[in-house]
């Protein structure tokens, strides 16, 4: 099953999707008590923004993700900074049960979901995945700040204004960032039997330039909407015009929602 997220498109995400600060690898430590004698899935790893630091944490990472682009991508960032214990696995949350069955039951220390959780079907999932923790094991949901054209900023309300202009809809998925997503993942978590849940965050700012808002746009399309090569400038160039004077300044809150099993 893919989402679109292929050929160029993979190559923005790569290029342009924010990663992750070393607080939050730590805010996941700790949550589960990970060490060298881990196994740990990153289900819609991506690019391997997740998967590629974890991997110093623990025995061994696996990163699963529907796009062959990605996982590609994600074995060439480990493979350039030396990461010798991740695993890419194509497959989507529906291909969890096989990846069970082939694991055994308390197999993994934790299945982190970075920012894609709103692709798959959440409640199912957390059922399957409790018998595959360990104990004291369990589902880390983190949300990678607000969509760019969502947030509370004169630039961020001009873009968005233009993303709508020029694709003809509105833009309001919030990508699992919004309360009341993290609030149905809460509650989710708890019906299928995970304790303990709770949410921290951890906030820092951040400036971009225009080409790292034009970037994260394009990370964000699927590859039937991605412009063409011939109108990026002229994208672009309407993106600038668009928005105010800088500095873009974006304060990011990476929200880490976590279910534990006894």
């Amino acid at each position: 099953m893919s989402v679109g997220f292929s050929g160029e498109v993979a190559e923005y995400y790569a290029k342009y999707r924010r990663g992750y600060p070393p607080p939050v690898v730590e805010a996941l430590r700790a949550a589960f008590a990970l060490d060298t004698d881990d196994v740990v899935l990153d289900l819609g790893c991506g690019t391997g923004q997740l998967a590629v630091p974890l991997a110093a944490q623990v025995r061994s990472v696996i990163g699963m993700d529907p796009e062959p682009d990605m996982l590609r991508l994600a074995e060439e960032t480990a493979a350039g900074q030396g990461v010798r214990n991740a695993t890419w696995v194509l497959g989507a949350d529906s291909d969890v049960p096989a990846l069970g069955a082939l694991l055994g039951p308390g197999s993994l220390a934790m299945t982190v979901i970075g920012q894609a959780l709103h692709w798959m079907r959440y409640e199912d999932l957390f059922r399957t995945l409790a018998p595959l923790f360990r104990p004291g094991g369990g589902v880390a949901v983190v949300a990678n700040g607000t969509p760019l054209w969502l947030q509370d900023s004169a630039w961020s309300r001009a873009l968005r204004s233009c993303l709508e202009d020029h694709f003809g809809t509105r833009l309001e998925a919030t990508c699992g960032s919004a309360a009341q997503d993290r609030r149905r993942y809460a509650e989710a978590l708890r019906a299928a039997g995970f304790t303990a849940v709770r949410e921290t965050a951890i906030d820092y700012d951040a400036e971009l330039t225009l080409d790292e808002i034009v970037g994260g746009v394009y990370s964000a399309l699927s590859a039937d909407r991605l412009p063409t090569q011939e109108d990026r400038p002229a994208f672009a160039e309407r993106v600038h015009r668009s928005l105010p004077p800088g500095p873009y300044l974006e304060g990011v809150r990476v929200s880490v929602l976590v279910g534990r099993v006894a």
